[in-house]
């Protein structure tokens, strides 16, 4: 039985998380009122994973990630799943120790084999990652969604938070935007074969140099690009600061394929809900600029900040990693906006 996943969902990916605005209406009013001294970092700054520091100057990573399907085959809906969740805890800087998988299922309108697919498609992720997939749970759903609780570790120091930029940071990204325009084209069947390659190969390749990356003290701030889009994520990296960020638009990144799709206006609906929260930050879109830079990316790269005086090196270890990489922008002093595109 050939199954097309894509059709049982209404949204692809990390297109179907929750609005920010309407995320911010349901954390209103549950601030946590009891105080955990060796809880790190929690929900307070938007960041990637939370952090438990141990006795031993040790801390355990905790984070979740599961959403309902970008792609139609089976294997690779589980390998991009597993790649974008096991990403957050990279993008604390820490290395991934054990997954667990969480899947809901119609499983009176899809095969239990076609589950069964998803989770080797994650297991072969989770292999390459050098963790175990050690268990999981399931529930019967309108919707098919998958994804894993990856638990990872780190020492305090290499901690990288989302939110520590300064200024003169030079800002890396390390893929390529527009993963959620080729989603939308394949869910309305005008992706070739070339296409959908490529969206496989950028979605399912892991973020593991971001372990590294958590080692160098010239690293100030790090996140990955995921359903808020590039420029969601770099506000959230600019909140609380008295900072902004000035972005080269010929330096960012683009997949080919999806800017041509752009022009015909192949994008998510979640791109105008991520314009609609991130545009009055902004400065500097113009025509269709928002439908790339606010484009909700699935297993997307990191962005981090390093700090001006080390660029060179920067790019010397990340050439050296054989480690795909580009300088979009700089960490400037406050501007009227959080966001300049130049």
């Amino acid at each position: 039985m050939s199954v097309k996943l894509t059709q049982y969902s209404k949204a692809s990916g990390c297109g179907c998380k929750i609005a920010p605005a309407v995320l911010q209406e349901i954390l209103n009013g549950c601030k946590q009122t009891v105080t955990f001294k060796n809880l790190l970092i929690g929900n307070e700054t938007k960041d990637d994973a939370a952090v438990y520091e141990l006795n031993d100057g040790n801390c355990i990573i905790s984070t979740t990630d599961f959403f309902t399907p970008i792609v139609d085959d089976a294997f690779d809906f589980g390998k991009i799943s597993a790649c974008n969740a096991i990403s957050d805890v990279y993008a604390m800087g820490g290395k991934p120790l054990m997954a667990v998988a969480i899947l809901g299922w119609p499983v009176d309108k899809i095969p239990a084999e076609v589950a069964q697919q998803v989770i080797k498609g994650a297991q072969e992720i989770c292999n390459k990652a050098g963790i175990p997939l050690a268990g999981g749970h399931s529930v019967d759903t309108q919707e098919p969604l998958f994804g894993l609780a990856v638990t990872g570790i780190i020492r305090k120091e290499h901690i990288k938070k989302n939110n520590s930029v300064k200024e003169n940071d030079i800002l890396y990204l390390t893929k390529p935007l527009g993963i959620g325009i080729l989603s939308t084209a394949l869910k309305r069947g005008l992706l070739n074969e070339t296409n959908y390659n490529l969206l496989l190969s950028h979605t399912t390749t892991l973020n593991a140099v971001g372990e590294t990356l958590g080692a160098l003290q010239y690293v100030n701030a790090m996140t990955d690009v995921t359903g808020f889009g590039f420029a969601g994520h770099l506000l959230e990296m600019l909140e609380g600061t008295d900072l902004s960020a000035i972005i080269k638009k010929e330096s960012l990144p683009l997949i080919e394929s999806a800017v041509n799709y752009s022009k015909q206006f192949v994008f998510p609906d979640n791109t105008t809900r991520n314009y609609n929260a991130q545009s009055k930050f902004i400065g500097g879109m113009t025509d269709l600029d928002f439908i790339i830079y606010c484009d909700p990316q699935t297993s997307g790269g990191l962005l981090f900040s390093v700090a001006a005086e080390h660029e060179h090196e920067m790019d010397t270890f990340l050439n050296l990693q054989q480690q795909y990489f580009a300088k979009v922008g700089k960490i400037v002093p406050k501007k009227e906006k959080e966001i300049v595109f130049i």
